[in-house]
């Protein structure tokens, strides 16, 4: 069993849903982000998903915009990002981390890697990566990645859309191992949320019935009072934008915020 089936069965058997959290690499610098991952584990991530930085990140929001800016100035590269990851790994060597990444920096990494993207995968694994979720790439397209992914063992994330229709849900879920990204809104990181929508409740029923995997729910999840809607509803809740925001604070402050927010996972409260 992976480390992020593990996981999720662990906090099902809790009686929680799992707390996803994303940071970004580099943000504010190594030194900093290090710190911020090390504090955000210690505090209750059950899975982390780590951003790479990259220069036009078009599904993210103001907030991960800016930390990536500040991580490409303090020197960020993929390389550099997955330094970090193995870092991590070594302190938490059950947590489930997964890279989050645009397409280019992979695809430009596999082009320079002495055995193309098959190897670049492998060295993902070896480093202690479990999984990959590649915001840009339709499901269409995302074979080139997918393959040489699941071949060297990395959990495939797939993002389903609210406006995703039926036909192209199944074909997400078909390919998709570890869990699926609910994406909770139409627009990008850090935009308001209602929990308690109609129609983001039956988005999750939808992929419920359409997949055995493990559901996160995504993108505008902010508040523990969001978590603790939404959890009854997912096995997973995704934080971004208000981790990278307490980051900026720094490690103690990102330590607060993401035990609250863990707090909230809980069920049946």
């Amino acid at each position: 069993m992976s480390r992020i089936a593990a996981r999720f069965r662990a906090c099902a058997d809790e009686g929680r849903a799992a707390l996803v959290g994303y940071l970004t690499g580099y943000d504010p610098d190594r030194a900093g982000s290090l710190a911020n991952l090390i504090a955000a584990c210690e505090a209750g991530l059950d899975v982390l998903e780590l951003g790479v930085p990259f220069s036009d990140p078009t599904a993210d929001g103001p907030t991960i915009q800016e930390a990536m800016v500040r991580a490409l100035g303090a020197g960020a590269s993929l390389a550099g990002v997955l330094e970090l990851a193995a870092e991590v790994r070594g302190r938490f060597p059950e947590l489930p981390i997964v890279l989050f990444s645009y397409a280019n920096p992979l695809l430009r990494a596999g082009d320079r890697h002495a055995e193309g993207l098959a190897g670049l995968c492998r060295e993902l694994a070896e480093l202690g990566i479990d999984g990959l979720l590649v915001v840009d790439l339709p499901p269409e397209e995302a074979a080139i990645l997918r393959a040489p992914a699941r071949d060297a063992g990395l959990d495939w994330i797939a993002l389903s859309a609210p406006t995703s229709p039926p036909a192209r849900r199944d074909r997400l879920v078909a390919v998709a191992s570890g869990f699926v990204y609910a994406v909770s809104l139409t627009g990008v990181t850090g935009a308001a949320l209602d929990a308690g929508s109609e129609a983001l409740r039956e988005q999750l029923a939808d992929l419920r019935q359409r997949s055995e995997l493990p559901i996160a729910v995504g993108f505008g999840v902010r508040e523990p009072a969001q978590v603790a809607a939404l959890a009854g509803q997912v096995d997973g809740v995704v934080v971004g934008s208000a981790l990278v925001r307490a980051g900026q604070a720094g490690p103690e402050a990102l330590a607060e915020a993401v035990a609250a927010l863990r707090a909230a996972t809980t069920r049946d409260r």
